[in-house]
């Protein structure tokens, strides 16, 4: 399977609490429900046909607990989106969960990036990560993200847990497709492209 990163960030890079001002205040942070004033038809028809390329979602811990708290109460029979999420397996990284009532659900402890490398050795077309930016930084430092869809929404937070910290893992990404929403998102896909490159610009060869 692949493995691919659906994130939501803002301008300044922050992905901390995108849905709700109470979704996730940890660390003191009080700018939640950034994302949800650009939601639109085609961002969530977007969204919709990402969900229904995963044969599976791979979460962190607090994403997790999040999600199973929400998505099944979503009951809607033609809400793609939620019967995917409620009906595919779900595997979520933790040190202090054992189990989880969200069915089918899996938990990843120990070495985390080996038991992902693993799962993304069975068949299957994609393993999708959903938020969980620290699961995410750690799966970016062993390499193994294959695609990295990020929607940027047009907003500047000024604080926040970002999805590339300082002090992250450098690497180089190679934009493979690019659109914009009427509600303003920008969504943006790459692929890794091996280490971060770097140069000197001369003036003298403006090529």
């Amino acid at each position: 399977m692949r493995l691919t990163l659906m994130q939501f960030l803002t301008l300044d890079g922050v992905s901390q609490g995108p849905g709700a001002p109470d979704e996730d205040t940890s660390d003191g942070f009080t700018g939640g429900g950034w994302f949800v004033p650009y939601l639109d038809d085609t961002f969530l028809g977007l969204v919709t046909g990402w969900v229904r390329e995963a044969d599976g979602f791979l979460l962190g811990r607090r994403t997790y607990e999040n999600f199973a708290r929400d998505w099944p109460k979503a009951t809607d029979p033609d809400d793609e989106v939620a019967r995917q999420l409620n009906g595919r397996p779900k595997y979520v990284a933790s040190r202090t969960l054992t189990g989880g009532d969200w069915a089918p659900t899996t938990v990843l402890s120990g070495d985390v990036p080996a038991r992902v490398a693993e799962l993304k050795r069975r068949p299957g077309r994609e393993l999708q990560i959903h938020g969980s930016a620290r699961l995410a930084q750690s799966l970016l430092a062993a390499a193994l993200i294959d695609e990295f869809r990020l929607v940027v929404a047009p907003v500047v937070v000024g604080s926040g847990r970002r999805l590339f910290p300082d002090g992250g893992t450098p690497a180089g990404l190679r934009p493979i497709r690019h659109e914009a929403t009427p509600g303003g998102l920008m969504i943006h896909v790459y692929e890794p492209a091996g280490p971060l490159r770097t140069g000197t610009y001369d003036i003298n060869d403006r090529r």
